[in-house]
């Protein structure tokens, strides 16, 4: 019996999909089984397009000449495999260092020969380097050297741990990674080495510690190096550099390293003298600060989980791409230190997925600026071809980085067309608007993009515009204001002298004059709190209404503050927050002083310390509101000024209370400074019964709901 012809037509398009299964394809479709992201200058993960598309995976299949059977191959798969080298010619060499043997495989990946160096053999080499002439460097950890091939993988030279009366005893030398420059200089990563990359001649002389990192250095260790012995200090292992995990070369001989143990900088870019190039000042950039590398995906991990990067490689374009094992995370930087992209995968939905790594050990980089990541656990070389976005926005960053802007604001116009959150595309038109003289524009990029050094600028030069063009206008006015301001007051100086000079309290007992004592008291302190309480120059109503304005102004300092002084109020104005605090502080202060005051002596009622405090308020309203309106018109070069008057304005009201207390308990100075610190002391061991009070009754209240519910279900 023969088949029905719609069974055969659904019989041939399973074996055609199965087929296409069990085939495995050598490039991938457009999906990617992980995310691409960016992180603004907020924090605030961005989705971006794929950078890097999966291309397939390399030495999986992995067949060398069988050495029993000539003519014959054998299967003979990665293990362990610590290191990549993609050579100028795109030729690729994995150190395998599980059997210890470098393998070589061509563009294709296909496998081109096997270096063992039988005259010597290697012993779990994890580092390896291919010069320009094509000689190889291996790292052979397992024997304690670096060995030299020729091209041909002949044995040239060996580089065991140099004698030297300069280097440190308690040295181990434990090559894992290394680079060599264009001299025939080694600069080699010891395991664990702390003092930087060791670095030796050609003929395997030490020349000195290269690139070392700092040693940090906090307030607990000032007390301990104060309190320690030298013996004890020393023996501190918190007070050494973070080690230096791994180490690569650009095309222009600019070595640089990634660091494990550090908070910051964990990529460096050294110049000739061995400094971080990173941290220097570039254009619209902010202070020189150490960058922080390594970007961790907070929805998954937690922001406070440590970056373990260990390799890191630099494209064609100069472009950083650093791996972290611990969290799988792929994270790419421009030549400058600015963030490009990031992506990661779930490495637990599938080892053996395309483009899923579970294990990154070493990443390498093609003249086609393609990835090559290096999986240790799954033994395998995955390959990552840019993508058109990434290869748009290589294209345009490199014009921008050299300067181009206006070459590159096509190119940030098609990027920001694609993607209309990626803050790198919103600089780059905000760096070819200010090129081309239009500082508004720039200046509104430079705020969507959350940078505050090109707002400033951007700014500056609009300010300057504004100014240069109403110059005229704008002196006439004072002129013409300063005869008037002349004029009235020589009208009215026989009047003022003629009116009685007030001799105490400005102001009487009703509100106006309650409100316009608030004056009086900045200019006498200490006798405008006495006339509140034995004068009656205050009262509930113009405390209360004192209060309100000083919250009031404190609201609008917080969520009116100029983006350039606070980059948070574009997110969140925070006045739900801000007013919280702002009452919880205050109205603490009121009830540790008064209690602390009644204890030790104090003559001031409660209504005295309540009054007295909304008083001591004033200068929210008298300087902070002001000032707040005034840093819209200011930019990052008057940034002292502001902070001189926004710091001053808080020991204005700091020395307000500190004379209330004075004046209104009668003290001296020394017993209000005890005073004053017993209350700030109450007040912080209050705030601190009621956080455990609240995290104990959020305890209880779940207990509760937990045996309703079982009581309920049952």
């Amino acid at each position: 019996m023969r088949p029905h012809p719609a069974r055969r037509i659904l019989l041939t398009v399973l074996a055609v999909l199965l087929a296409a299964v069990l085939v495995q394809p050598g490039r991938t479709s457009a999906y990617t089984p992980y995310n691409t992201n960016y992180k603004d200058a907020y924090g605030q993960l961005i989705w971006t397009q794929s950078a890097y598309n999966p291309g397939g995976a390399l030495g999986r299949d992995l067949f060398i000449p069988d050495p029993k059977k000539p003519g014959a191959l054998v299967y003979s798969p990665l293990k362990g495999p610590q290191d990549v080298f993609i050579d100028g010619k795109d030729q690729i060499y994995i150190a395998d260092t599980g059997n210890n043997r470098i393998v070589h495989l061509d563009p294709d990946g296909k496998f081109v020969r096997m270096l063992e160096v039988k005259e010597s053999p290697l012993k779990g080499p994890q580092g390896l380097f291919v010069d320009r002439n094509g000689d190889i460097y291996v790292a052979d950890t397992g024997n304690k050297r670096v060995v030299r091939l020729d091209a041909e993988g002949k044995l040239i030279r060996e580089f065991a741990r140099p004698e030297s009366k300069f280097l440190p005893a308690s040295f181990k030398y434990d090559p894992v990674k290394l680079v060599v420059d264009k001299r025939g200089f080694l600069y080699i990563t010891s395991l664990g080495g702390y003092q930087g990359l060791l670095q030796l001649d050609p003929g395997g002389r030490f020349q000195g510690f290269f690139g070392s990192n700092k040693t940090p250095f906090s307030l607990i260790d000032a007390f301990k190096r104060f309190v320690y012995t030298r013996e004890m200090y020393q023996r501190e292992i918190s007070k050494l550099p973070g080690s230096i995990a791994s180490s690569s070369m650009d095309h222009d001989g600019l070595i640089y390293t990634v660091s494990k143990e550090v908070e910051t900088g964990q990529i460096k870019k050294l110049n000739i003298a061995g400094l971080d190039m990173l941290t220097q000042k570039t254009e619209f950039s902010d202070e020189k600060i150490a960058l922080t590398y390594g970007e961790t995906p907070f929805r998954e991990w937690g922001e406070d989980t440590p970056v373990q990067l260990n390799d890191l490689t630099v494209d064609r374009d100069g472009n950083m791409t650093a791996i972290d094992t611990k969290k799988r995370v792929v994270s790419q930087y421009d030549g400058s230190g600015s963030l490009l992209f990031f992506w990661w995968a779930d490495a637990e939905v599938s080892a053996e997925k395309l483009g899923v790594i579970q294990s990154p050990t070493a990443i390498a980089s093609s003249s086609k600026n393609d990835l090559y990541i290096l999986d240790g656990e799954n033994n395998l070389l995955q390959k990552f071809e840019l993508s058109e976005f990434g290869r748009l926005v290589h294209q345009a960053n490199r014009l921008t980085q050299d300067g181009r802007y206006a070459e590159s604001e096509v190119l940030w116009a098609e990027v920001y067309r694609l993607n209309a959150f990626y803050t790198p595309a919103i600089l780059g038109l905000a760096k070819a608007a200010y090129g081309r003289g239009d500082y508004e524009r720039a200046q509104t990029l430079f705020k969507a993009a959350g940078q505050g050094q090109g707002y400033s600028d951007s700014f500056w030069q609009n300010r300057l515009l504004w100014f240069q063009q109403r110059f005229g206008l704008l002196m006439n006015v004072l002129l013409f204001g300063g005869l008037a301001f002349y004029a009235l007051n020589r009208l009215t100086k026989n009047a003022s002298r003629r009116r009685p000079q007030a001799t105490g309290p400005a102001g009487g007992t009703r509100l106006p004059g309650q409100l316009r004592h608030a004056f009086y008291i900045l200019k006498h302190p200490l006798d405008g709190f006495a006339a509140l309480r034995y004068e009656n120059k205050g009262s509930f109503l113009s405390a209360f209404i004192l209060f309100v304005l000083a919250l009031a102004s404190y609201c609008v300092m917080e969520g009116g503050i100029s983006f350039l002084y606070n980059p948070d109020v574009l997110l969140d104005l925070g006045l739900g927050t801000a007013i919280v605090q702002f009452l919880v502080i205050w109205l603490g202060w009121i009830i540790a002083n008064y209690l602390i005051s009644a204890i030790y002596r104090g003559e001031g009622r409660f209504r005295d310390v309540v009054y007295g405090s909304a008083y001591a308020l004033f200068p929210f309203v008298l300087i902070g509101v002001p000032l707040t309106l005034l840093s819209q018109v200011m930019t990052l070069n008057e940034g002292a000024v502001y902070r001189f008057f926004y710091f001053g304005l808080f020991v204005w009201v700091g020395l307000l209370l500190f004379w209330k207390v004075q004046s209104l308990q009668n003290y001296s100075v020394g017993e209000t400074s005890l005073n004053v610190s017993l209350s700030v002391f109450t007040m912080c061991v209050c705030g601190m019964l009621l956080f455990i009070t609240f995290g104990l009754t959020k305890e209880l209240y779940d207990f509760f709901y937990s045996v309703f519910q079982e009581v309920t279900v049952r």
